[in-house]
């Protein structure tokens, strides 16, 4: 699971400076951007499935407009246990950066959302946990986590799996091997692995 605050675009948007990008957004809300990360050694580098399946990414509880996003505080609560605990002003880069830096290249339109990253110690979460995610001026979004309702068919494509650097990114280690991929499954043939067999 991964908290982040959400900007929500309001008007077409294209090469503006960061100073420019406040008149762009509409508001912001909170989403929970879950990855399904058994897909992330067979989808070679593509987040496609890992962040794209259904149901991925909550978001609500609703537009706030107006909002300063400096020095505010951010929680992941996980069947009553605090997961994560920071402040915005730990980012990277601010909410007006991120939306300079996507639009450079990317025309946003009105009510894309901009995922704005998440604090550390970001962990995996079970059917029947209880994920609540808390931005201060934003409210709390609040999901149960259930099993899916279809299965993923097994007569088509790769199939979700799980490795060393699977586990280690979903438990936001920092895996040795880390890029580079060991090749396997039905596309074996056409890459070379850079990791030694062990």
């Amino acid at each position: 699971m991964f908290v982040l605050s959400a900007i929500v675009i309001g008007r077409n948007c294209r090469n503006i400076s960061p100073a420019e990008a406040g008149e762009y957004i509409a508001g912001y809300t909170i989403a929970n951007d879950y990855g399904l990360h058994d897909f992330r050694d067979t989808d070679a580098g593509s987040m496609l499935r890992v962040k794209g399946s259904d149901t991925l990414c909550p978001v609500g509880p609703g537009l706030i407009t107006g909002w300063d996003f400096h020095n505010k505080g951010i929680r992941t609560i996980v069947n009553g246990k605090v997961m994560q605990d920071a402040n915005t002003n730990e980012m990277e880069w601010d909410m007006n950066y991120l939306v300079a830096d996507i639009a450079r290249n990317i025309t946003l339109e009105p009510g894309d959302l901009l995922l704005s990253g998440t604090p550390a110690n970001s962990r995996p979460v079970n059917p029947g946990d209880i994920v609540e995610v808390e931005v201060e001026g934003l409210g709390l979004l609040s999901n149960k986590i259930v099993h899916g309702t279809i299965p993923i068919r097994d007569d088509v494509g790769a199939q979700p799996s799980s490795s060393e650097e699977v586990v280690s990114t979903a438990m936001g280690g920092d895996w040795e091997f880390r890029g580079q991929r060991a090749a396997g499954g039905q596309g074996a043939k056409f890459y070379k692995s850079s990791i030694e067999k062990k």
